[in-house]
């Protein structure tokens, strides 16, 4: 095991360090399965530095606040080579007699974030945040490749270094491209794509995304100094951490202006996208000498390239239904050339940036392609105006069902309420046949993509009208395959009113909101009958959850789809007997680290089934803290609050119930 995972990091740092591959993805792939299976042998040998760790996260709830053990400043911006001389003037004058050399790299546009190495061993991973204290998204950058879980080399025994996770623009194509094809969420730029992506609750998400890190700075670091940044630099190279191959040591400012004409020239050729280039002081004891003002270090600066722009007149403003059920307003345009690329279209990315713009349908607007990939317009040319244009609207019924369309308050987006919308399909079933939910084993992406496409099912409650023979007709399906995904369909009738609740994706309804509410009204039937006043009466069932299930239980398409169900004899009651023995009964835990036996998923769902109350935050109601390993800033929290602190072993110990509770119980299957 020990010597496929060293294989396994010598091949990340050749791809992604050297950009020199060894292999091939699929024999890549094949020495991480040989180490997948090794390790199911073995599971006590498992290391948290080994490559099959990077998607071994918990979901989470919320991002714990990390405090950088150095301020992570912003740059002061040179937007003409004339204020790039201005400040190499500055730089001059300070340092008097001393001579400084240079290093250059591109400013790629992405997201900072800071990473934390004690023992070479990656402990943690935050965001700049306001620069002085960031938010923790350790789980999600270990599903990085580029991000090294354990450096090699002489490391320093602590170190924070900083960079840039980014989505390279072939990639990012890439992946809109799918997500237009299938209907799902697509981003504006790779910056938001690297920000979304990064923040997602969900660490199997990130893992997803084709992310790349490259380093750029650092923080702290015990036991070792660096005489200067470009030594820096070669250093985290040879530990494992990628930098950008564009980055160059200039020894005067000639040759950092030439360089910086020579890289905003070549800017299209980069293979991410880059607003700009970072000239900072090579030498670091330099930089105490040069100080720094309240929010911008004096030994660095960043110079910005110009945007590519281009004017072109709006045709029309026509709304898009993606997949997850969000409208998004496109601009139609008159084609015009910009930087190489003939653009028809543009998002204009939701209803209130129409606003801000004060965009309207024939409006002349100047359009920009940031980072010289995304069009985006940037602002109307009011002056053209001939009276004639019209002003757009959000539209009140989905564009493609006719559903409803409704807004929360803390958001930005539109989205179509309507389960059994065609647009989001897809996402609906696979939401539906998640394991958390109905459980039904064998629907997966490709399976529920084929299903739509033939026109089989038009809501989750015609999967109940498939037929073995109908599976059979797809190339996915041998006879014993069809008749296993038809018998866990019909099994997913018995799973009961919570599980249902929370497939049928009511905005705001999760897991143990849709377990309180079938507690509390035990039948479909009187849930549906409910106002918001009595909603809220349901502990833990606030607001915005109560508005929500009245507005999705209000419409026309979720009455049919619950009387399908029904017809189709799923369950929609909650009893006592499906609840099992309730012996946490109004007892409140928080979890916090990693489970060996179980997700932390399955263990909060148990509490749940038991009665208990499974909580994100820690309160004066919390009994227990249980700690797993690695746990987070909770277990100092309880500490200070005196909240009483159990590990696993002593979880499992309170939830029995005349003998062990089996797996099948964890799994809310019974005793």
């Amino acid at each position: 095991m020990e010597r496929l995972r060293k294989k396994i990091r010598e091949h990340d740092y050749h791809y992604y360090v050297l950009n020199q591959p060894e292999i091939s993805d699929a024999e890549y792939d094949q020495l991480m399965e040989q180490l997948k299976a090794l390790e199911a042998q073995a599971p006590k040998l498992v290391t948290a530095d080994s490559p099959t760790q990077r998607v071994g996260g918990i979901p989470s709830r919320t991002f714990e606040p990390v405090r950088h053990a150095a301020a992570m400043l912003s740059l002061e911006n040179a937007f003409t080579e004339q204020q790039l001389d201005a400040w190499h003037q500055r730089v001059i004058k300070a340092l008097e007699q001393q001579k400084a050399t240079f290093v250059v790299e591109p400013k790629i546009d992405g997201v900072s974030l800071a990473l934390t190495y004690d023992q070479g061993i990656l402990i943690r991973a935050a965001t700049r945040g306001d620069g002085t204290t960031g938010e923790e998204v350790t789980a999600n950058a270990k599903t990085i490749r580029a991000i090294p879980l354990r450096l090699q080399g002489d490391f320093p025994k602590y170190m924070e270094v900083r960079g840039e996770v980014f989505m390279g623009i072939s990639d990012f194509q890439k992946y809109n491209q799918r997500g237009s094809l299938r209907k799902e969420e697509t981003f504006a730029n790779p910056r938001n794509a690297a920000a979304g992506s990064l923040r997602q609750k969900d660490p199997r998400i990130t893992a997803q995304r084709p992310l790349r890190f490259f380093t750029h700075s650092y923080g702290a670091a015990t036991g070792k100094e660096f005489k200067t940044h470009w030594d820096f630099l070669l250093c985290c190279q040879r530990w494992g951490l990628p930098i950008t191959e564009h980055a160059k040591r200039c020894s005067d400012f000639d040759e950092v202006q030439k360089y910086c004409r020579a890289l905003e020239q070549k800017r299209s050729e980069l293979p991410y996208e880059a607003d700009g280039v970072v000239v900072k002081v090579n030498e670091i004891p330099l930089y105490e000498n040069l100080g720094m003002t309240l929010k911008s270090p004096r030994w660095a600066i960043a110079y910005k390239f110009l945007a590519h722009q281009v004017t072109t007149r709006i045709l029309d403003i026509i709304p898009s239904v993606g997949r997850t059920g969000v409208v998004t307003p496109v601009a139609s345009l008159e084609p015009v050339s910009c930087a190489g690329v003939t653009i028809s279209s543009a998002t204009l990315h939701n209803y209130d940036e129409v606003e801000r713009l004060k965009v309207k349908i024939g409006d002349r607007v100047m359009i920009q392609r940031a980072g010289d990939v995304i069009p985006q317009v940037v602002k109307v040319i009011e002056s053209t105006r001939s009276g004639h244009e019209r002003s757009v609207s959000v539209p009140s019924r989905c564009p493609v069902c006719g559903g409803t369309i409704t807004r929360d308050a803390e958001e930005v987006a539109y989205r179509c309420i309507n389960p059994a919308c065609s647009a989001q399909l897809v996402r609906s079933v696979l939401h539906y046949a998640s394991r958390v939910a109905m459980d039904i084993e064998g629907l997966g992406e490709v399976v529920a993509e084929a299903l739509v496409e033939k026109k089989w099912i038009h809501d989750v409650a015609d999967l109940y009208e498939l037929k073995a023979e109908n599976l059979r007709q797809l190339p996915l399906f041998a006879d014993k395959k069809a008749q296993k995904l038809i018998d866990a369909i019909a099994n997913s009738r018995d799973r009961g009113l919570a599980r249902l609740l929370f497939g049928l994706g009511i905005r705001h309804v999760g897991e143990r909101s849709a377990m309180d509410l079938a507690r509390y009204f035990g039948s479909m039937d009187r849930l549906m009958k409910a106002k918001a006043e009595e909603l809220q009466k349901v502990e833990g069932i606030g607001p915005v959850v109560a508005q929500s299930v009245e507005e999705f239980f209000k419409q026309s398409q979720s009455k049919t789809l619950i009387k399908k169900l029904a017809e189709a004899k799923v369950s929609m009651t909650q009893t006592e007997k499906g609840r099992g023995p309730q012996l946490l009964r109004g007892v409140t835990l928080v979890f916090t680290g990693e489970l060996s036996e179980m997700t932390r998923e399955e263990a909060e769902a148990l509490v749940r089934q038991l009665g208990g109350v499974a909580a994100s935050s820690l309160s004066r109601k919390t009994a227990y803290v249980v700690a797993g390993k690695t746990p987070g800033s909770k277990l100092d929290k309880a500490k200070r609050l005196g909240v009483k602190i159990i590990n696993e072993a002593e979880f499992q110990r309170l939830i029995q119930h005349e003998g062990k509770v089996t797996r099948s119980t964890r799994l809310g299957q019974g005793t």
